[in-house]
Order: C-alpha cells, then sequence, then structure tokens
C-alpha cells in the first residue's frame, strides 16, 4: 500500500480510486507495489505497518522502515587505534619548505611540534632532522570514541606485576634477615620485629601489599590458630605436617610450559616429569611414573598381573577379596617357574652338551686379585713383598727353528709393509736364516738399490736395438698394410696361393696358431707382411653378402 503521508489530503474520487486499487491487488487482478529497491510490497500488510512515520516517509511505497539498518561497527574495535610513535622511513638530509622550523619533520608544525624548543631550529641548522609520523586517520565510532580503554597496550600492565613482585621480595627478605638476628626466642619480640617489617614495606609504596585489616587479623590469629593442614604448637613452634599445605607449589605449576608434561586434571596425574634436566632424586617432583617404578610398587604390579592372568586362565584369583591367597598363589607360581628353567636347562645340556662353556672363571681370577702385599718406591721398584708373575703365553716363546737367532716378527720391513726375522732380514715365514748375507741380499733387492743399480748398466748394443726394432715392428700395425709398408706382388700372390692351398686341405686354424707359437717359443719371427696380407685377404666374413660368390678366374695368376 503506498503511503500517503506525504501526498496530502486526498479528494473523494483519488480515496476511491485508491481503495479500488487496493482491492484489486489484494485479489491478484492489479500488480503489486514495487519499492524503492524494485521488490513487490504485499498488499495484505495492514497499514500501520507498511506506512512509514513522518520522520521516515520517503514518499514513495516501502518496508526500509521495518528492516534492521545496516551497522557496521568494524571502527569499534579496541584494536583499531593508531601505532604511536611510528615513524615513516629514514629521516630527511636538509630542511625542506612547509616542514617544522624545529625538528624538521612535515606532519606536523612548530606550534603543534612535541620535541623539546631547540635554541636554534633544524630550519637554521640542517642537523638532527627527525622523520615523519604516520598520520593514521581511525575513523572511531560512538562506542570507541567514548571507551576509556580504546588504544591501552595490556602488555604495560606486567609492569606493575614486576613492581609487585620486586617490593615483595625486599620486604620477605628484610623479614627473615631480622629474624635471623633476633638471638632471644621470645615470640612477642619477633612479632614485634615482623610489624616492624610491615610498616616499613607499606612507607616504601603503599599502593602494594595487603590492607590494614589484613595485617591486623594476621597478628591477632597467627598464635591462638592452628594453620590448614598443620598441628601447630604455639610454644614449642613444632609443626607437623599432615596434608598438603598452601605453600607447597602443585605439580602442574612445577613448569609452566605447555610442552612440558602433560597434566591429567581428572585423575590428578602427571605421568613424566615437569623438569627433565633435573635428576629424579633431586627434583622436588619427579612424575608419578618415579614413584610408581621405585620401592615396592613394581612387585605390587607383578602380583596384579599374576592375578589378572590366572583369572584369565580360570583360576578363582582376585587380589582385592583375597590378597593373602593371592600372593601365596604367586610365590608358589615363581618358586614352579624357576624349578622348570633348572629342568629344562638340565634336559637342554645332557641332549646337547656344552656345558663346559656355561661355567665362568671366578671374578677374582679375571681380575687378578689377590691377597698378597706388594709395596713400591717412586722409581717403581719393589721394596716390599714379591714381585707379580708375568702373563705367560699358551703358545711357545723363545723357539729358534732354521738356524734362526730372532723369532718371526722382530723386524719390520718399511719399504714392502711385512714382517720378518731380525737376523737375516727375511721376510718369508719359516725359510733358512742365510745371516749377514741374507741382509746384504735384501738390502741389494730394495727398490732403490735396484734403481741404483739400472743407473749404472751400459747401454744396450746394436744388436739388441736391431732385435727389439725387429720385434715391435712385427707387433706394429705397420705389419698388416696400415702404413708406408711395401708389398712385393709376386710374394703376395706366392702367399695367396699358399693360403688357400692350406685352407683347401682343410687345416684349422689352431694348427697355424699352434705352428705359430712353436716358432714364437724358438725365437724365429719369419713372418711377413705379404703373408699376413694374404690371410686377410682370404679370410671368411661372414656378414659380406658374396661370401658365396666363386669366380673362377684367379686375378693374380699369369
Amino acid at each position: 500500500m503506498a503511503s500517503s503521508s506525504a501526498v496530502g489530503k486526498l479528494s473523494r474520487e483519488e480515496f476511491r480510486r485508491q481503495k479500488d486499487l487496493d482491492a484489486a491487488r489484494k485479489a491478484g487482478t492489479a500488480p503489486a507495489a514495487l519499492d524503492e529497491e524494485g521488490r513487490p510490497i504485499n498488499p495484505h500488510i495492514p497499514q500501520y505497518i507498511s506506512q512509514a512515520p513522518w520522520y521516515l516517509d520517503t514518499g514513495a511505497p516501502s518496508l526500509s522502515h521495518q528492516r534492521r539498518p545496516f551497522d557496521d561497527r568494524s571502527a569499534d574495535k579496541l584494536d583499531n587505534w593508531y601505532d604511536r610513535g611510528a615513524k615513516a622511513g629514514p629521516a630527511a638530509k636538509k630542511y625542506r619548505k612547509g616542514a617544522c622550523e624545529n625538528c624538521g619533520a612535515m606532519s606536523h608544525k612548530k606550534q603543534d611540534c612535541l620535541e623539546r624548543p631547540r635554541k636554534k631550529g633544524a630550519k637554521f641548522t640542517n642537523r638532527n632532522i627527525q622523520a615523519d609520523e604516520i598520520i593514521h586517520d581511525v575513523a572511531t565510532g560512538f562506542d570507541a570514541k567514548r571507551d576509556r580503554w580504546n588504544g591501552y597496550d595490556p602488555a604495560e600492565h606486567k609492569k606493575i606485576y614486576e613492581e609487585y613482585e620486586a617490593v615483595e621480595a625486599a620486604r620477605q627478605k628484610l623479614r627473615e634477615e631480622e629474624i635471623d638476628n633476633q638471638t632471644t626466642t621470645d615470640l612477642a619480640a619477633v612479632r614485634k620485629v615482623a610489624k616492624a617489617g610491615k610498616k616499613e614495606g607499606k612507607e616504601v609504596d603503599p599502593d602494594f601489599g595487603s590492607s590494614d585489616e589484613e595485617d591486623a587479623d594476621d597478628d591477632k590469629y597467627a598464635d591462638a590458630a592452628d594453620a590448614v593442614g598443620q598441628k601447630l604448637d604455639t610454644k614449642t613452634r613444632i609443626t607437623v605436617r599432615n596434608l598438603r599445605i598452601r605453600e607447597d607449589t602443585a605439580k602442574y605449576l612445577i613448569n609452566l610450559d605447555p610442552e612440558s608434561a602433560y597434566y591429567d586434571p581428572k585423575t590428578r596425574s602427571m605421568r613424566d616429569a615437569p623438569i627433565k634436566n633435573v635428576p629424579a632424586e633431586e627434583a622436588k617432583f619427579a612424575g608419578d611414573n618415579f614413584f610408581r617404578f621405585s620401592g615396592e610398587a613394581p612387585e605390587v604390579q607383578e602380583l596384579q598381573l599374576f592375578a589378572w592372568q590366572a583369572a584369565a586362565r580360570g583360576n578363582d584369583v582376585h587380589l582385592n577379596a583375597n590378597p593373602t591367597q593371592g600372593q601365596l598363589l604367586h610365590h608358589e607360581f615363581k618358586e614352579k617357574k624357576e624349578m622348570m628353567k633348572d629342568v629344562n636347562k638340565v634336559s637342554i645340556l645332557a641332549k646337547y652338551g656344552g656345558e663346559e662353556y656355561l661355567e665362568h672363571v671366578p671374578k677374582e681370577l679375571t681380575n687378578g686379585q689377590t691377597e698378597n702385599y706388594v709395596e713400591y718406591s717412586r722409581t717403581g721398584h719393589i721394596i716390599k713383598g714379591k714381585e707379580r708373575a708375568k702373563a705367560r703365553s699358551k703358545y711357545p716363546e723363545d723357539v729358534y727353528i732354521n738356524n734362526h737367532t730372532d723369532v718371526w716378527g722382530s723386524w719390520y720391513d718399511l719399504s714392502s709393509g711385512t714382517w720378518g726375522y731380525a737376523c737375516c732380514h727375511s721376510s718369508i715365514h719359516i725359510s733358512y736364516c742365510a745371516g749377514e748375507a741374507g741382509k746384504e741380499a735384501a738390502q741389494a733387492s730394495t727398490a732403490q738399490a735396484l734403481l741404483a743399480s739400472s743407473k749404472a748398466r751400459s747401454e744396450p748394443s746394436t744388436q739388441d736395438n736391431e732385435a727389439r726394432t725387429r720385434i715391435e715392428q712385427n707387433y706394429s700395425k705397420k705389419r698388416v698394410g696400415e702404413g708406408d709398408v711395401s708389398l712385393d706382388k709376386d710374394r703376395l700372390a706366392e702367399a695367396i696361393n699358399e693360403e688357400k692351398k692350406r685352407k683347401a686341405r682343410g687345416d684349422k686354424d689352431d694348427d697355424r696358431s699352434s705352428k705359430k707359437m712353436k716358432g714364437l717359443q724358438s725365437g724365429s719371427h719369419d713372418v711377413t707382411e705379404e703373408e699376413l696380407e694374404a690371410y686377410r685377404m682370404t679370410r671368411r666374413n661372414a656378414e659380406d653378402p658374396m661370401a658365396n660368390y666363386v669366380d673362377s678366374e684367379d686375378v693374380y695368376t699369369r
């Protein structure tokens, strides 16, 4: 329904048409009215809902006055605050026009500068120019503008705790010193010293510490009442603890690191040690597992495990219902177990043997401990008692064989890295001793002696050079025609015929190789280049496509 407050007073005809239009919209014959966003308005909505008040009326049909307005409260957050003391990059080196005349920053003027006024400003000296501050545009809302804690850093509150702890520590130390210096055991004197310490603590810093009422209550009931968890005798000052008092640190407060030992609040158990680097014997609390596996606790666990296993096998054993029966059965079970071990050991040794290897030598013999008293001097000589017998080997000692005067291993050859005999310098085991001649032979066979003798030798003769040249020629590439080698055609043709005749006779390559080896062993190298060339030309090549071709004519025959 359209709003009529902005239209003014309607005539009778306009009012009738408006009524007819509303009835047609309700009947569905006329389209529904649209708001400013193009959404249809339900015509069955009552007028007191669809009609906007005078201070929200826009002159057009709308239901926006019934909807919740969009409110962006992101600016009202406490962390939306400017960064105090933030500088925009490095400071300038010269004064800039329009900057502060006092410090040289561009973010404020001289009258707004918070720095100490200089005798000569940066405008005239161009020295110690400050960096520009970052100007934050913080758009605070209604709540943020009136929040007295907006922009407060909670880390600053830690200083209050530190100051309080320092004052309490100094006050406690002063009280302890005064009580230690007190020689009398009069309780009234001690109480007077404590009161004096409290007064001094109040004069140091009245903002911290307990109130006057609490101090008065402490003085009033300190001697008359017993502490919680303690039996206190005020005359003898003897304290007997029967419960954990407030001064004892709880196990979950020993180490506040979240990565330390896990504390289960339901069972109040901490299995591991809260502090790893401290030995378990020296720590105040070493974990529940330390107490669980110390003393008689392991025996109780073994007894409980035996009761569970026996009950699982069908035996009527319950440790809580009848602990004496369970303990007796467990003792009987351990005796039978040891007996079965001995029976199995005896049966295995009787079947397989090896009992001699299980016998151990007494520790007194292995460690060489005796009751014989021996006294030594500073120089190591025996003054009193018998000298200790030297240990002997099971192998024969000082036995010389093969005319040797020293044992094997008495000499080491540095050049070859082998052991030998010192009498003849022989490195061959169980060899015959040659005496000084063997030493001279070993010296002459060394690498240095061989090098020295090779230099002293004369140059080889011409016959040796010719023989060496002939051997090198036979084994070089020139023998097979790969070089500057001239072949005689007549000899080549004759060699080819001989090679063909040899193959026609069916001679194998082994016979030829055996003959060649015999010739080499005899010292004759009469294989010529023509024979090698004939063998190379007449040998069969399996990959040659013309290998099966037979030529009737001989190219080399005349």
